[in-house]
């Protein structure tokens, strides 16, 4: 067979050692290797022919095959006669119970060679989902929408999960061959010219990873490797995913690694950890991966965040000098959850625990990173939640109005724009977006998008049913839906509950235009403003007294000292004096009420002063 001449030994190339997965070793020959311990033996069906693999005595199966052309189409046969997918999979010729397909990694020319990535400290986060993002949900699609996000002021793209499911439409979480992109995005390589392009135009790309469980439909894993499982210890999912395993290990440290390196993306947003639970090990399999990272990569800069509701610390440590150690940043919840239950007075769910001061919460957030920091949470049965998180820099929580989750699982995705009115939209917009923690807006916020973003998925049978009807009783505990309101509760399975969901472009030069406008001046403002306080260690938060409903926090960054103080009651408060250069006020008019001691409701100023001013003159 002739073999393209961009098959390089990748084996040789590699930063890491690959056990996981077929590989080129040089042009024309191809290792496949698979952990497969529930099997005794094992073959390998390339291109209609089966071949039996090797077996060691740990159970790793292994064939090295000669004349193999890229996109040649394997699997596993096991001892019974079933086939199964690579666990490892590239790519597939079709589903997620079809064959797979043998990858070149080498096969896409870069054209980012000059690219540097960005300094933490600049990031604006703006999280999409690639299926809904545009029309044709691409990543050529959305490769095309680039610039709209680097002129908004956007620095960062983080992309929702893209291993391969099961169907056509899902929000990606319950992947199950979570090194193929998903086809009904596009190929290997398309999703390599989306982050090319992004880089072109000065944004770094972050990628949405699943390492707490398989989805449903098409875990074959089972099958080869029953120890990549513990069944004594269940998750939500199931199972427990075995971590202290080495082979387990192995499988998802490479595929970060994979992600980072052949994917040239400039970081990894790790789901759900406090679900990732791993007693049995001498190293937290989350502080291994991290440490890979820094250590194969030293010169890039690649940042690592967290999804975690524990309210921990010890994972997004810094060095005396300030530098990352294992993740830079958390995706902080208490933010979002203080904030909605200020816009929309909603106490049902996680809100309850918000639902007391929801203003106070929000003040100490911005302060200290965290609202709960070991008080009793209400919502997770009157236990401790959280450790104390003041120590921690600004920069190391991720803050957001919406995301996927936030506005998703919502029984009718509501987003924000629909909840609450535009003033109280564009305080809470200017907190987010002038607050010197990292912001992250969820696609179609910029310019205030009203359609809903709904949990879809594209299930068949039985499947599809337990889905539905799970999503129903799930909601029906609401008061919104009790006495028989799920039913109204759209069928993540119906293709229209997907094409509802996809975002309104039209809005940008109609009826999102001032929103838009409004994103792109705070954006503007903290990269001039806020993002030159942010590169050194300091940052400490402090909550200055305040009438109820109001807010006063001042940051110290050495000289200089940021000011927030925001209005959220519906009348006149008093409230300390801000900085001497005021970098936003909305309404316009608020600084120069807030000089006199008071700030109208509804409103927020944000300045600034220098050592030695003093901020009430």
């Amino acid at each position: 067979m002739s073999i393209p001449r961009s098959s390089l030994d990748t084996r040789e190339a590699r930063a890491f050692p690959k056990a996981w997965g077929s590989e080129f070793v040089r042009a024309g020959e191809v290792r496949f290797r698979v952990w497969a311990p529930g099997a005794e033996t094992l073959m390998l069906r390339l291109d209609d022919v089966e071949t039996p693999m090797s077996r060691d005595a740990e159970g790793w199966f292994e064939l090295l095959a000669t004349g193999v052309p890229v996109g040649a189409a394997y699997c596993f046969v096991l001892p019974d006669g079933r086939r199964v997918p690579d666990p490892a999979s590239r790519a597939q010729a079709g589903d997620v119970h079809g064959p797979s397909l043998v990858v070149d990694p080498t096969s896409y020319s870069w054209s980012d060679a000059d690219w540097a990535g960005r300094a933490w400290e600049s990031a604006v986060i703006y999280e999409l989902h690639v299926g809904t993002f545009t029309p044709q949900g691409t990543f050529a699609a959305a490769a095309a929408r680039l610039q709209h996000l680097a002129d908004l002021g956007i620095t960062a793209i983080e992309i929702m999960p893209v291993a391969h499911f099961a169907g056509q439409r899902g929000w990606g979480y319950d992947g199950v061959l979570i090194y193929a992109p998903h086809p009904a995005y596009g190929s290997p390589d398309a999703m390599k010219a989306f982050i090319d392009a992004a880089h072109g135009h000065g944004l770094m790309v972050f990628l949405d990873v699943v390492y707490n469980h398989f989805g449903p439909e098409g875990n074959y894993l089972p099958l080869l490797a029953p120890d990549f499982f513990d069944p004594s210890r269940h998750t939500p999912w199931g199972a427990a995913i075995a971590y202290e395993r080495e082979q387990v290990r192995q499988f998802f440290t490479e595929n970060a690694l994979y992600w980072l390196e052949e994917f040239h993306l400039d970081g990894l947003r790790f789901d759900a950890i406090d679900q990732i639970k791993d007693p049995n090990s001498a190293k937290e399999i989350l502080v291994e991966i991290a440490q890979r990272i820094r250590e194969e990569f030293p010169q890039r800069q690649i940042h690592l965040s967290t999804e975690d509701n524990r309210n921990v610390v010890y994972l997004h440590e810094r060095d005396e000098r300030g530098r990352v150690l294992k993740f830079t940043g958390e995706w902080n919840d208490d933010f979002h959850n203080a904030a909605h239950v200020v816009a929309t007075g909603e106490t049902d769910g996680y809100y309850e625990d918000f639902a007391d001061q929801p203003v106070r919460h929000l003040g100490r957030v911005l302060a200290e990173g965290f609202a709960y920091q070991g008080e009793p949470s209400k919502h997770t049965g009157g236990g401790p939640r959280g450790v104390p998180s003041g120590q921690q820099p600004t920069t190391a929580f991720i803050d957001f109005l919406q995301n996927h989750d936030q506005v998703g699982n919502r029984a009718k995705g509501e987003r924000l724009s629909v909840l609450s009115g535009e003033g109280m939209r564009k305080v809470l917009g200017a907190m987010l977006l002038l607050s010197p923690h990292i912001p992250l807006m969820f696609m179609g916020e910029e310019w205030g998008e009203t359609n809903p973003f709904l949990f879809f998925t594209d299930y068949k049978g039985a499947l599809a049913d337990a889905v539905r009807e799970g999503r129903r009783r799930e909601f029906a505990r609401f008061a919104a839906f009790r006495g028989g309101g799920a039913e109204q509760i759209p069928d993540p399975n119906d293709a229209s509950t997907f094409e509802c969901s996809r975002l309104d472009w039209d809005k940008v030069h109609g009826s999102g235009a001032g929103s838009l406008e409004f994103t792109r001046r705070l954006l503007s403002l903290r990269r001039s403003a806020i993002v030159p306080l942010l590169t050194g260690t300091g940052g400490a938060g402090e909550v200055l007294a305040t009438p109820d409903g109001a807010i006063a926090v001042d940051w110290s960054f050495g000289d200089e000292t940021l000011s927030l103080r925001a209005n959220f009651s519906a009348q006149e408060r008093a409230l300390p004096g801000a900085g001497h250069v005021v970098i936003f006020a909305q309404p316009s008019d608020a600084a120069e009420l807030l000089t006199q001691g008071s700030l109208l409701p509804l409103s927020i100023v944000v300045a600034r002063t220098s050592r030695g001013e003093d901020a009430s003159s």
